[in-house]
C-alpha cells in the first residue's frame, strides 16, 4: 500500500464533472494530461475501463498489467498496460492505497448468481458500460472487458478465493493517473446495493483533468 498526495490544485483543473450515484460516464483524456478519480463521500466503487482513443481496439489488459508489476492490486507507480503491451496510464498519486483488479463488474448474470433471481433486473455496471459505449459510438459490446474497481476492497483469501469487504476508502480520497497517449475513460459509478463495496449506499463521484 503506497499513499501519495498530489500537488495538483482542484481550482486549476481544466475540467471537472460529478458523476451521479450509480451512473455511467465516458470522456477522453489527452496525452500528458492527468485525471483524478475522486471518491466524494467515501466507500464508493468506481468501475473503470481504458482504451486508446486513436485505436479503441487497444485497451487496458489486466493480465499484462498484473504480470508486469507482480501484484494483484494497483497503487502509486502502477503502470496500466494495453493488450498490445503499451503503457496507457501510470498512477501518479493515490490517497486510498490500493485498488481492485479481480472483482470484475456487476452484471445481470452475476447479480442473479450471487444474490437472488429477483436481483436480475437491478441496475449494473455492465449495463452502464454498454449504455455509455454504444451512445459514444466508438466502442461496441465486444470491447467491454475486465475492468479496474477503483476504491473497491476485494481481499484474496488464503484458499485463493475472493471476498467483497467493506471499502478502505473514505470521503475525499482520490487516485490520479497520467495518460501516455490519448485515452478513452469509461466509468460506471457502481450502482451495486447487494454487497458492501459501496457501503450499501451508492454515492456520487467526481472526475478532474489537468494538463
Amino acid at each position: 500500500m503506497s499513499l501519495t498526495v498530489s500537488p495538483l490544485n482542484p481550482a486549476e483543473a481544466l475540467f471537472r464533472h460529478t458523476i451521479p450515484a450509480g451512473e455511467p460516464y465516458l470522456f477522453e483524456v489527452k496525452k500528458g494530461q492527468t485525471v483524478r478519480l475522486h471518491d466524494l463521500e467515501g466507500n464508493q466503487a468506481i468501475d473503470t475501463l481504458f482504451y486508446n482513443a486513436d485505436e479503441p481496439r487497444e485497451r487496458y489488459d489486466p493480465q499484462r498489467t498484473l504480470r508486469r508489476q507482480g501484484n494483484a492490486y494497483l497503487t502509486t507507480g502502477s503502470v496500466l498496460y494495453s493488450n498490445l503491451g503499451n503503457p496507457l496510464l501510470t498512477i501518479t498519486a493515490d490517497t486510498c492505497g490500493r485498488h481492485d483488479t479481480l472483482g470484475g463488474a456487476c452484471s445481470q448474470e452475476s447479480n442473479t448468481v450471487r444474490y437472488d433471481q429477483d436481483k436480475r433486473y437491478m441496475h449494473s455496471c455492465r449495463d452502464n458500460f454498454l449504455c455509455a459505449s454504444l451512445h459514444d459510438g466508438r466502442l461496441q459490446k465486444r470491447d467491454i472487458g475486465a475492468n479496474i474497481n477503483f476504491f473497491m476492497n476485494v481481499p484474496v483469501t488464503p484458499e485463493g478465493g475472493l471476498t467483497f469487504a467493506d471499502g478502505i476508502s473514505a470521503p475525499g480520497k482520490y487516485v490520479e493517473l497520467l495518460a501516455h497517449g490519448n485515452v478513452i475513460v469509461l466509468i460506471s459509478n457502481c450502482p451495486q446495493l447487494n454487497n458492501p463495496c459501496n457501503g450499501w449506499n451508492p454515492t456520487p463521484a467526481e472526475v478532474l483533468v489537468w494538463g
